[in-house]
């Protein structure tokens, strides 16, 4: 620590470029082992809460979007944009007081029960329900807005007024013509919300002492373990990076027009 910052990142960088990420001075073990026993954790838990905002948000957007500002769009456009002022840490601590404390349905936190000295699939599917919902929950608003947005949009061009006026039916047109329109502004979101799912997790793997990366960070940071929360950092700077990569693929993939430019 006597030496200049500078100079103790360039000789972690050097270092791990050659495979050597340093020691953990709180964790007392390689950076690699902490990442590695924590780190299919935490993407288990982005992953679902992830999916579920994804296709929550799909569904509850298209029914918004089918009837604009008919009782059931302004009752989920008035909800989403609740959500989306709630902060994370305060929707943990609800779903804690409300789902553990006073309903006893589920863990308030942890991996697995306490006293357990093994880690099953049910244990850990019971304890994930809690942080992987509310991690979702805090990203719905946005895919919800997006698609509702989007889909509305869909709905009011000449195409999908072409497919109407041939008698199509309205489920195929909005499955068929404006969902899969509506949902192009859907895949650049999904960059975009890596680095605030991120930082949610940091929360909610606190609040509910999950055992993942996310948790790791807060206690480097808190401890000033360098080394662990340098290769963290970098982690996440590829994770978000990867996730812009990603939308950029699915939009092309998907969008017709991109296609059409490339040729």
């Amino acid at each position: 620590m006597d030496r200049p910052f500078t100079a103790r990142w360039w000789d972690w960088l050097t270092s791990a470029l050659g495979g050597d990420l340093g020691r953990s001075t709180l964790m007392r073990q390689p950076v690699a082992e902490v990442i590695g026993e924590r780190l299919v954790w935490s993407a288990l838990l982005c992953a679902v809460a992830f999916a579920l905002a994804v296709l929550l948000g799909t569904v509850l957007g298209v029914l918004a979007a089918r009837r604009p500002g008919s009782l059931l769009d302004r009752t989920i456009t008035s909800l989403a944009y609740a959500l989306e002022a709630a902060p994370v840490f305060w929707i943990a601590l609800l779903a804690v007081w409300l789902f553990a404390l006073q309903l006893d349905v589920l863990p308030a936190g942890g991996l697995t029960d306490t006293g357990s000295e093994q880690v099953t699939a049910g244990q850990v599917a019971g304890h994930l329900i809690l942080p992987a919902g509310v991690l979702g929950v805090s990203q719905l608003p946005w895919f919800t807005l997006y698609v509702r947005q989007g889909v509305g949009d869909a709905l009011a061009e000449d195409p999908v007024r072409g497919a109407r006026a041939r008698g199509l039916s309205e489920r195929t047109v909005l499955l068929g013509h404006a969902l899969r329109s509506g949902l192009l502004p859907v895949l650049t979101l999904i960059g975009s919300r890596v680095p605030e799912l991120i930082t949610g997790a940091l929360l909610v793997e606190t609040v509910f002492s999950w055992p993942g990366i996310a948790a790791a960070t807060v206690e480097a940071a808190t401890s000033v373990d360098f080394p662990l929360l340098a290769a963290l950092t970098t982690l996440a700077t590829a994770a978000v990076l990867a996730g812009n990569l990603l939308a950029d693929l699915l939009y092309g993939l998907i969008d017709p027009r991109v296609k059409l430019n490339e040729m």
